[in-house]
């Protein structure tokens, strides 16, 4: 059972996709019969467990139980296993052949009613292929974030810049209805997390949307997110400036909990985007980074460069934490696009990985407000952010640790 349940995943993901019905019998592959079978949690989990047991890369896909509505079923049904195109291909089955093989790699396809197994050529076409996507997909996200860039304001100040691309790119429809639809949505998001603000001013960009808030000269907030119709985006944040003299020299600095916050909002509003108005799906590549705008006139001594992020303790000392200032942070990870469009622990587990990096680049060794599990440090964030984050924390299943 195991062979066959993991030969017929690996055909689908290794070709277009497919749908498997569990408690239908066939003939020469034309359904004939329904033989209810069991629909319960417990048949679910074990078929998850036999699919990443056997199968590698374990291949992804949904179930759904349709019972049998009549009361005599006895909670038994049909259950559909919704196996999608996968990138990650080729899928091999590794579960124990039932039946001598000679010569034959276990890389199964499917050809219309029937599995044919891949050649060594085919193969080594489809491990190319990934590898081009992944190639292609770095490409995107360093087309996607350079444009942003250009078109921050020429202000002098530092920015967190978070930049994100679909493994499997969608299609965002782009009409007069369209638009005022994605409008009034974007203008009924939350900037931030736990904050009412929302963008001001929505317009077209050559195949994206442009979404802002704040004045680009002026000396309080501004946030600039362009939202690409593949489902890739580029969400920037201006930095509170915050300044700070260590031994004659004057550099900004940075609270760690604000720089969390900042960029586990920008992920949560990419991904949405992504996943509800392009249809993109599976992985995305994100990057984060701070970095600091060029100032309008390159000799104002009031715009010249700063070292930073010095990240402090946001305690009540605010005692610096950094070993070392520096020019530019980055941190670049991969997550499932789906996690990132829900507020939950995957969204913190990712915000987690990114701002490690970040903080790293100051010589700290992990952003104390977040968990690599996916958890909320209380002790990391700041009195402002303490409480609001604890109760959205909470609000969505996210657990609260208190150091």
């Amino acid at each position: 059972m195991a062979e066959e349940f993991a030969k017929d995943l690996a055909a689908f993901a290794n070709h277009i996709g497919g749908v498997l019905i569990v408690g239908m019998a066939e003939a020469r592959g034309i359904p004939s019969k329904v033989m209810d079978t069991d629909v319960s949690d417990q048949l679910r989990r074990h078929m998850q467990q036999v699919a990443a047991a056997n199968t590698a890369p374990p291949v992804r896909f949904d179930m759904r139980a349709v019972p049998n509505p009549r009361p005599e079923a006895g909670g038994r049904g049909l259950l559909l296993i919704a196996v999608p195109r996968s990138p990650h291909g080729p899928h091999a089955v590794t579960a124990p052949p039932t039946t001598p093989t000679q010569k034959v790699l276990r890389y199964p396809r499917r050809a219309a009613s029937r599995t044919d197994w891949l050649s060594e050529t085919d193969v080594a076409t489809a491990y190319h292929r990934r590898f081009a996507a992944g190639a292609d997909r770095s490409a995107r996200l360093d087309t996607v974030e350079r444009e942003l860039l250009s078109a921050l304001p020429l202000d002098g100040y530092p920015h967190l810049i978070v930049a994100l691309t679909p493994e499997i790119p969608g299609e965002m429809v782009m009409n007069s209805e369209s638009f005022d639809r994605y409008r009034t949505e974007l203008q009924g998001v939350s900037l931030l997390i736990q904050e009412e603000d929302a963008f001001t001013t929505i317009r077209v960009g050559s195949r994206r949307l442009i979404a802002t808030d704040g004045h680009p000269d002026g000396m309080s907030h501004h946030s600039h997110c362009e939202l690409h119709r593949d489902g890739s985006g580029a969400f920037a944040h201006r930095v509170p400036l915050r300044f700070m003299d260590i031994d004659h020299e004057r550099s900004t600095w940075l609270p760690p909990d604000l720089m969390v916050w900042l960029l586990m909002s920008a992920l949560n509003i990419l991904a949405l985007h992504a996943r509800d108005r392009t249809g993109a799906t599976g992985t995305a590549l994100i990057r984060a980074a701070l970095v600091q705008s060029p100032p309008r006139q390159p000799d104002d001594p009031s715009r010249r460069a700063f070292p930073f992020p010095l990240i402090v303790d946001y305690g009540v000392d605010e005692v610096p934490l950094s070993t070392q200032s520096c020019t530019y942070a980055d941190g670049e990870a991969v997550a499932l696009l789906d996690d990132l469009a829900i507020e939950g622990p995957a969204l913190v587990q990712a915000t987690s990985q990114l701002a490690d990096e970040i903080v790293q680049a100051s010589g700290i060794a992990e952003a104390l407000p977040v968990t690599s599990a996916g958890e909320l440090r209380q002790a990391g964030w700041g009195v402002s952010l303490r409480n609001a984050m604890t109760k959205w924390a909470r609000a969505h299943g996210i657990n609260v640790v208190s150091a």
